[in-house]
């Protein structure tokens, strides 16, 4: 059963105070959740904000005849991927400089003014590391949807399926892709925290005792 039908059940007469006091407990539920989406698709606050907001306001205007398709979780966030990589989309033509990673700016390593993004969002991005955001932004839109709801937002593969209207093998297949070009990319920070080259998409057990790191 969806943990949001009572919610939604008072929200089928649009502009009502029912519908008002249940939207409002619903966007108080989910608005964190939409925005780390969305910044961690877009990488930068202003687009997440923009994003959520676009979601928001679709979820506003169709939620009095959702039919509980997918759970509203699901629909949620496959909106608000949408909204994201729709702007990610419109602005494909900028131009993208390519600089040495002490030079980059914090818009470009996707970390956003700190003063513009809430705390845990923040603390999120410092515990990842600069190099691992990076990373995760330069997948392909496809890959990094995939990787951010799997990962970041610890969605089951059946939700990002239902989610984003994929099989659950596409899921599976597209996470494991991501995998290959992640540790491509962060191979030499790997190296430095197993102490051990990482090879083929996977770290080796190392004979110490202790977990390794892993990115599966």
């Amino acid at each position: 059963m969806d943990p949001d039908r009572e919610l939604i059940s008072g929200c089928r007469i649009s502009g009502s105070e029912d519908f008002e006091a249940a939207f409002s407990a619903l966007y108080k539920r989910y608005k964190d959740r939409v925005y780390s989406i969305a910044y961690r698709v877009t990488g930068n606050s202003d687009d997440a904000l923009d994003a959520s907001q676009e979601a928001f306001v679709l979820v506003y205007q169709n939620l009095p005849g959702f039919k509980f398709e997918s759970k509203f979780s699901s629909w949620l966030y496959r909106l608000v991927v949408n909204a994201s990589i729709d702007l990610l989309r419109r602005q494909k033509s900028r131009t993208r400089k390519t600089h040495n990673v002490d030079s980059e700016s914090d818009e470009m390593l996707g970390i956003a003014d700190e003063r513009q993004v809430p705390p845990q969002i923040l603390l999120e991005s410092k515990e990842l590391g600069d190099q691992v955001h990076a990373s995760i932004l330069s997948l392909s839109p496809k890959l990094r949807v995939v990787t951010v709801l799997r990962y970041l937002q610890n969605l089951s593969y059946e939700d990002v399926a239902e989610t984003l209207e994929l099989s659950l093998g596409t899921v599976k297949s597209r996470l494991a892709r991501a995998h290959i070009a992640l540790i491509d990319q962060l191979r030499p920070l790997l190296d430095d925290a197993a102490g051990h080259p990482v090879h083929d998409g996977h770290t080796t057990r190392s004979s110490t005792p202790g977990e390794q790191p892993r990115l599966s």
